[in-house]
């Protein structure tokens, strides 16, 4: 697909570094399996890898953490 962001490269199957902040927390999760641009590097995630995420963000606030650093694990 072309990338949305800079209009210039095409996606690619690769791996994205994601940052969520959710109250005072901030979590970054590596490793992400996305859709990176060859050009700017935009990294597009899937749905169900986007419900994952957003449901270890939620985690994480609840937890009480300020920030957490954690690698993605598939199902």
């Amino acid at each position: 697909m072309k990338c949305v962001i800079c209009k210039h490269g095409d996606t690619r199957p690769g791996h994205a570094t994601l940052t969520f902040t959710r109250r005072r927390t901030t979590v970054v999760i590596k490793g992400v399996p996305a859709e990176v641009c060859t050009n700017c590097g935009e990294g597009y995630v899937g749905e169900a890898v986007t419900a994952r995420l957003l449901k270890t963000a939620e985690e994480a606030a609840r937890s009480g953490v300020e920030v957490d650093v954690r690698e993605y694990v598939a199902a």
